[in-house]
């Protein structure tokens, strides 16, 4: 007698099971993909200590007849698809037929469904995978299934769950996840007799969110305006920049209805964000992406988490791009709402008068233009640094009329349109204090001069190219295969990025060349993380992405710091660059450069309202 045997079916489903369902919150997610493939508008699911006792969902979706509830108990029985070439165009959350044999083959399973039209339903008992009795039953149209003692014949899968707690909190994760992939889905929560929550229909993916995570995150979220990019349309809602976390736990992402877990999407938003990110935060994101089935494969995990797209650098840009159009239209408010006309009523008794400030072009003497230029020959000599571009003085007629006729070049401040924001001060020779229409904003005169000092060296450099630093004896570096071939493939780029490569053997390459600011101490590893990072990189991104961490490091050291004291001309000059800057209200670390309190703040603070 041969090794070789074939499992009997109820060994095959517990190892299909296995596959599909790990833990009580598997068995949750599966049975609601169900319940919105089958169109319910309302799902209610209840769980008793942690799942592991009783797990219940109900819905009020299409039903079964009797012949559909008993088939669909069979492996690989399913009604999203017919044939092979369905599995490039599934719509459907669920495809594979294989969630509710799983299911019934390690708990004691009750599946009870009626029709819309029908008079009766079917219920049908599952103990261990078999079937136990089908009678008719009387429920209220849809489907209910009651999923009790999970794994109870497979103790060592029970072995490894976790506390009650954590089980119900893994359920808990899943079912909001669904409530906000599905806003027009009402969703209810009972966890041990106890209501969780309950999310009835919503209009908009703004309301939904706003009912689950409450109207503090809300307000610091911003709306992504719905474009199709590359055949490929983003929406969703993304954090305000400074708005991050630790974790990924609130990077929430959708394909085509679906939750999903994917890299090419991540590197997309990180790109997106850029400098807006502080290093080792991740931001929070509401993400729906909607695109041609045919063009990403779900039939990747067995549970559906992770997808592959067809043409991953579309996805990857058409997400960088979008992700960079709302912070700029978010920019553009803030500088609005900074430049926004105040009515302060006039106070004949005060003796010093905030000065009005126009942030249009500034009439400033060059000799007053910065302590911010800070001995900028000093800076530019500096040994593995690059010179930064230096601060221009802005040209007026005016000023050259008044050296012409040999008269103090003192600037004439005359605004030809109303003033739009005052300066008020500036608090321990560090935060810079602004009034605006909507209360006080607080300016950190580091950072800003940080993100001034950043996107004008980063232009130069891009405008100019990096320079390279020939070496007086090469370096030879050993790449695996597929390193070897992509960089071989990207030569062209990492010449534009000042590097000197060429093949040098099997695997090896040799460099005679590298940037000025790239460091050398292990030529190996710097390569890899040359590679990995140049993989995240889309079209769009500028190739010089791997300098600007430095340039971010070199413009901290030399740019004005706490205790250093500005004239006013230097503190306007301050602002009227940084309002100009690409993304003004962080610094090239992703600190924040301004804080704007509210008037509605303030009062809370003196207890003028609730």
């Amino acid at each position: 007698m041969g090794r070789i045997v074939l499992l009997p079916d109820e060994v095959a489903n517990q190892v299909a099971a296995g596959e599909v369902i790990e833990r009580p919150a598997s068995v949750v997610k599966e049975l609601v993909e169900n319940s919105i493939d089958a169109g319910a508008s309302r799902i209610e699911a209840a769980v008793v200590r942690g799942g592991t006792a009783v797990i219940r969902v109900v819905d009020d979706g299409f039903g079964m007849d009797r012949d559909d509830a008993l088939l669909s108990l069979e492996r690989h029985a399913t009604s999203k698809i017919r044939s092979g070439h369905d599995l490039a165009r599934i719509r459907t959350l669920g495809f594979r037929g294989e969630a509710l044999p799983s299911i019934a083959s390690v708990s004691r399973f009750r599946l009870s469904t009626r029709l819309h039209e029908a008079l009766e339903g079917t219920e049908i008992v599952v103990n261990g995978g078999k079937i136990g009795s089908v009678r008719v039953a009387g429920e209220a149209p849809g489907t209910q299934i009651e999923v009790r003692s999970l794994f109870y014949n497979l103790p060592a899968r029970r072995k490894f769950l976790r506390s009650e707690n954590t089980e119900s909190s893994h359920i808990q994760h899943q079912l909001t996840l669904q409530a906000i992939g599905h806003p027009n889905v009402g969703f209810v929560f009972i966890r041990d007799q106890t209501l969780l929550f309950q999310a009835p229909p919503a209009k908009t993916l703004g309301d939904r969110i706003r009912d689950l995570r409450g109207s503090e995150l809300f307000e610091q979220l911003l709306e992504i305006q719905t474009e199709a990019l590359n055949g490929i349309t983003v929406s969703g809602f993304i954090g305000k920049v400074g708005v991050s976390r630790s974790t990924k736990a609130e990077q929430i992402l959708f394909v085509n209805g679906r939750s999903v877990e994917n890299i090419t999407i991540q590197h997309g938003l990180r790109e997106g964000y850029h400098t807006a990110l502080m290093k080792g935060q991740y931001p929070v994101t509401f993400l729906f992406l909607e695109m041609d089935p045919e063009a990403v494969d779900v039939n990747v995990h067995p549970a559906n988490r992770e997808v592959r797209f067809r043409e991953p650098d579309r996805v990857r840009n058409s997400v960088a791009e979008t992700i960079r159009k709302t912070l700029e239209t978010d920019r553009r408010r803030w500088t609005h709402s900074l430049q926004k006309p105040i009515h302060t009523p006039e106070t004949p008794n005060m003796s010093v008068r905030p000065q009005v400030i126009d942030p249009g072009p500034l009439l400033i003497p060059a000799i007053e233009q910065f302590a911010l230029r800070r001995d900028w020959a000093d800076f530019s000599s500096s040994p593995g640094h690059v010179a930064p571009l230096p601060f221009e003085a802005p040209s007026s007629p005016k000023l050259e009329q008044a050296a012409a006729a040999g008269g103090p070049a003192t600037p004439n401040y005359c605004p030809e349109r109303p003033s739009e924001f005052k300066i008020l001060g500036v608090l321990g020779k560090l935060y810079i204090l602004m009034e605006n229409e909507e209360g006080l904003v607080l300016v950190d005169q580091h950072a800003a001069h940080e993100r001034i000092l950043f996107e004008n060296l980063r232009r130069q450099m891009e405008s100019e190219g990096v320079p390279t630093q020939r070496l007086l004896i090469p370096l030879t570096v050993g790449v695996t295969p597929k390193d070897y071939d992509w960089i071989a493939t990207n030569a062209q780029t990492l010449q534009k990025m000042g590097f000197v490569l060429e093949p040098f053997g099997n695997s090896t390459l040799k460099i005679d060349g590298i940037p000025q600011y790239f460091r050398t101490d292990d030529p190996s590893v710097t390569i890899r993380q040359l590679v990995d990072e140049l993989r995240s990189m889309t079209i769009t991104t500028s190739r010089l992405r791997m300098g600007e961490d430095v340039i971010a490091r070199t413009v901290c050291r030399h740019a004005i710091r706490a205790q250093d004291e500005l004239h006013p001309p230097e503190v306007e000059k301050l602002l009227h660059d940084l309002m100009h800057c690409e993304l003004p209200y962080c610094c090239p670390h992703g600190r924040p450069t301004m804080i704007q309190i509210s008037y509605g703040e303030l009062e809370k603070k003196f207890g003028r309202r609730a």
